[in-house]
């Protein structure tokens, strides 16, 4: 058995999970070489990725940024940037004013404009003809994020284009067009909040506004800085909503008794969606940087080198999953670390819940039958765990 972990080709066919299981048992705390430079702790368990995750003074995103591969001193500045690359204080400076707009109660009453765009959106989709579940996917999460920033309809194509070329640069895709789309997409943000910023009267109740004029660590945004903060958000949206509901839809799809019994009992979409992120997490780690000596699970780890918490395993651990490698929509407990914990708990969690809810109830009122059509293509990465494509056939 390879157990190299950092090797793209052990997920070529999806994750090794037979890998991580060997590991969580002989070297749950595991180091693992990268070609050409410093190698990093691989974290395996689900105790140790929660401990981890609630340890941002000794573990750090900015230090080094949250991929296991090293930086240029550009693209860590820019990383730095972002909230996903941000430590204390200035992460919970500038996290702390979006709270309540991504609250339960806030997220709960976007459920109908959800529900209306999903529903818009299954609706376009040819039955005639193949359908990719990816791009029709893909259509929801810029759509939403454009309502909540009270974003033009008329742009939301444009946009989500933008959205889906930055998410592949930022996962590594070096193309100019989507190195390219992340500068689009900033100017476009500028020019929005240029914009709104000369309306006058009291300005609407939406996510713009909260984001030009709520207080983020003693000052508001500058253009620049609600531009960055607006890219984050098609970016984050785009990958990890459009992972969740295609790899929700393939696994459905592997599990047809499963996807039988959803629709019987619609009640069971809840902890459906809860499997289909602990089994097809979107992503497969985040790194962190140690900034002291430490000891975890046992391993003496040393200032500076780079820890990996890798959800992947942790979302399978044995100690924790009764029979972990089964997929089961009625599994319960279900303490799946998909969102992440502490510090950087995803802030965007209730979203991403509702959505998957909405989805998953609007495809199976939408279509009586769903096969598929030839085989998947799963994203080339040891960073990402989704799909390039899904092509189905439906029937209404």
């Amino acid at each position: 058995m390879n157990l190299d972990i950092y090797d793209r080709s052990q997920y070529a066919d999806g994750a090794p999970h037979e890998v991580f299981a060997e590991l969580r048992r002989t070297s749950p705390v595991h180091w693992q070489d990268i070609p050409g430079q410093a190698g990093y702790w691989a974290l395996l368990s689900h105790a140790d990725v929660t401990w981890a995750s609630k340890q941002p003074e000794m573990l750090s995103s900015a230090e080094g940024g949250i991929t296991v591969e090293d930086m240029d001193a550009e693209g860590l500045k820019g990383m730095r940037q972002m909230l996903l690359g941000m430590d204390p204080p200035q992460h919970r400076a500038m996290r702390k004013p979006l709270v309540p707009e991504f609250s339960a109660k806030v997220i709960a009453g976007l459920e109908p404009m959800i529900g209306d765009l999903t529903r818009s959106v299954l609706g376009e989709v040819d039955e005639t003809s193949v359908v990719d579940v990816v791009e029709v996917a893909a259509q929801l999460p810029t759509r939403i994020v454009g309502g909540m920033l009270g974003l033009p309809p008329a742009d939301w194509d444009h946009l989500h284009h933008l959205a889906a070329a930055a998410a592949r640069s930022v996962n590594g895709d070096a193309e100019d067009a989507n190195n390219n789309a992340i500068a689009e997409l900033a100017v476009y943000a500028m020019g929005h909040a240029g914009a709104r910023r000369g309306l006058e009267g009291e300005p609407p109740p939406d996510l713009t506004s909260l984001m030009l004029h709520g207080n983020f660590g003693g000052k508001q945004l500058d253009d620049i800085e609600f531009a960055l903060l607006f890219v984050q958000l098609f970016i984050a949206a785009n990958d990890t909503t459009v992972g969740m509901l295609a790899g929700g839809v393939s696994e459905l799809l592997n599990h047809p008794n499963q996807l039988a019994d959803l629709r019987a009992d619609r009640g069971l979409i809840p902890s459906a969606v809860e499997e289909i992120l602990r089994y097809a997490n979107p992503l497969h780690y985040f790194r962190r940087t140690a900034m002291a000596d430490l000891e975890i699970g046992g391993q003496q780890i040393r200032a500076g080198q780079k820890v990996a918490l890798y959800y992947t395993s942790a979302n399978r651990d044995e100690s924790v999953f009764v029979d972990p490698q089964r997929f089961d929509i009625r599994r319960s407990p279900n303490p799946q670390i998909s969102f992440g914990m502490g510090e950087h708990y995803c802030l965007g969690v209730h979203l991403a819940r509702l959505e998957g809810r909405i989805f998953f109830a609007e495809l199976l009122n939408a279509f009586s039958s769903i096969e598929r059509d030839g085989a998947p293509r799963r994203t080339a990465s040891n960073f990402n765990n989704g799909l390039d494509s899904l092509p189905v056939r439906v029937r209404r």
